[in-house]
């Protein structure tokens, strides 16, 4: 039997048809701003090293404007979550790569708890005219609380360490990473900012010709600030030059198992000198006036190993010159200290850097007690490393060389005092080995070309099993090497004593751009504040 449908059938089969659609573009539309800022997130991420799509930090931030822009604190804090995770997952799964899984989310999920914050707090000022600027400045509060806390500071993810590439790159020298961080930050609100107020006059919607300029400046400014900028950075030889050479010796195998082998790794550094040294006396090679070896390069005790100790100095004296080496030190009192020691061909050791700021789930272990329960593989990393305290400024032959080894190549301040210290070259030793064959080694590169523009000072990378470089002052890298490759480079390199505005502002341009924020969300809650007495006054009945 055939059913036909009845005339009054056909408006019900509308209605549930159109309440259908209604549900379903009601969920996409609460879904979007999620899904919208989980992509900016990545978004984010793919402009960081080894790739050079530094402009993707623009559409990142504007598609994070997008998300938050208008909604509740609530909405702010959970969107600017999803936008942290969709970044610092991918960003940070190198953390990973030893000790398992646990230790990695955990670290990713706190950290993304301060982006978090600032999804807030823009959420809240982004009703304010000019709410760009705004945004920007709290993007560089939570960076700087980042940098602070937890696990005595975790900064890896500056906005400033993806713009090696970029447009940006001089306002490094300016004011350091927070003000070149602020200009991507204000310019990626910004064109979003310019983009709505198109649509809207487009669309026959009144828009304000001062939130027009304002958007128009904070998409402007930063491009023109960073042009300004540009005689800051420079490669000229200010105390003449100085050839360096750095020695990546090679691992007989990546990862946290390599230490299993400290003498192979010793050796493999002391041969790679060794041959640099037989080609130096062939004509081959340039003479260096000073060597640097890598973060780990001796991971026998040289003080305690007689063995150890005797390699070192058969290398120091084939080539003829100071020698910087990374050691693996146990102090009289039982520290474990992670050393850079300066052997000097004729007397020795003769001066002691203690590295400052230790890698958290890589050089120690916070929390081991709870991060255990989730983790066994975090008892690989069996005794945590202890803190040095005082900068580290080696003088090889009479060129003044700051030291910051490895994971303090992203901390302003480690880098910065070696300058005010008296450096004129910088050495960031490291062993990236442990990590394989991760991003970390081209993120951590990045790094020290933002670090050499920022205080206009060369940078030479000595790393285990690479990538090892020679930066100039301006951030070209020069030369470098391939990863798990034993080889040299030998470079003539300019020696510089002046300050730039970043090394001589040191924090002032953070703290400023902090109170910006402060200022910001002082703002907010004065208006709302002023509502709320307004609301009040008209519920209030009329006195008699």
């Amino acid at each position: 039997m055939t059913v036909t449908a009845t005339p009054t059938d056909e408006p019900e089969r509308l209605g549930a048809t159109e309440a259908a659609s209604t549900r379903a573009s009601r969920a996409v539309h609460r879904l979007l701003p999620t899904l919208v800022a989980a992509l900016s997130g990545v978004l984010l991420y793919v402009s960081f090293p080894p790739r050079t799509l530094w402009w993707l930090a623009l559409p990142a931030f504007a598609g994070l404007g997008w998300a938050v822009r208008g909604r509740s604190w609530k909405a702010g804090l959970g969107l600017g979550y999803v936008f942290g995770l969709g970044f610092l997952l991918p960003l940070l799964v190198w953390t990973g790569v030893e000790v398992g899984p646990g230790p990695w989310v955990a670290l990713v999920a706190i950290e993304a708890l301060f982006v978090g914050l600032v999804g807030a707090g823009a959420a809240l000022v982004s009703r304010l005219p000019g709410w760009p600027l705004w945004a920007a400045a709290l993007w560089i509060a939570g960076e700087a609380a980042r940098a602070r806390v937890p696990f005595e500071g975790f900064p890896w993810g500056k906005v400033a360490f993806g713009q090696a590439d970029g447009a940006f790159l001089p306002l490094a020298a300016l004011g350091g990473t927070p003000v070149l961080g602020f200009a991507v930050a204000l310019c990626g609100f910004g064109l979003y900012e310019a983009v709505r107020l198109a649509a809207d006059a487009r669309g026959g919607r009144s828009v304000r010709r001062a939130a027009a300029v304002a958007a128009a400046v904070a998409v402007v400014l930063p491009l023109a600030a960073a042009f300004a900028a540009r005689p800051l950075v420079g490669a000229e030889a200010e105390d003449g030059t100085a050839t360096v050479a750095v020695i990546q010796g090679n691992v007989p195998r990546m990862g946290l198992d390599f230490n299993a082998q400290r003498r192979a790794v010793l050796d493999h550094h002391v041969k790679e000198t060794v041959r640099l040294a037989d080609e130096v006396r062939a004509g081959r090679a340039k003479q260096p006036d000073f060597v640097l070896w890598p973060e780990n390069s001796s991971d026998i005790d040289p003080f305690r190993n007689d063995d150890a100790r005797e390699a070192i100095d058969r290398a120091v004296t084939a080539i003829g010159a100071p020698v910087s080496v990374g050691a693996v030190v146990e102090s009289d009192d039982g520290r474990l200290l992670n050393e850079q020691v300066l052997w000097d061909p004729d007397k020795g050791p003769v001066d002691t850097y203690d590295k400052r700021q230790i890698q958290p789930f890589g050089e120690y272990i916070p929390l081991r007690s709870v991060i255990s329960v989730f983790s066994s593989d975090v008892d690989m990393v069996r005794k945590d490393f202890s803190r040095g305290s005082e900068p580290g400024v080696f003088t090889m032959a009479g060129t003044r060389v700051g030291i910051a080894t490895c994971y303090e190549a992203a901390f302003d301040w480690a880098v910065r005092d070696t300058v005010t210290g008296g450096a004129q070259l910088l050495s960031v030793p490291s062993n990236n080995a442990t990590f394989g064959r991760s991003e970390m080694t081209y993120q951590q590169l990045a790094m020290s070309r933002i670090r050499a523009v920022e205080h206009s000072r060369t940078v030479a990378v000595p790393v285990t099993s690479g990538v090892s470089a020679v930066i100039m002052p301006d951030g070209r890298v020069v030369d470098r090497t391939r990863m798990f490759t034993a080889d040299s480079l030998v470079a003539e390199v300019p020696l510089r004593s002046s300050r730039t505005p970043a090394t001589r502002l040191g924090t002032a341009p953070e703290a400023v751009l902090v109170l910006i924020a402060a200022g910001g969300l002082g703002w907010t809650a004065a208006r709302a504040a002023r509502a709320r007495a307004a609301r009040t006054g008209e519920r209030s009945p009329a006195r008699v």
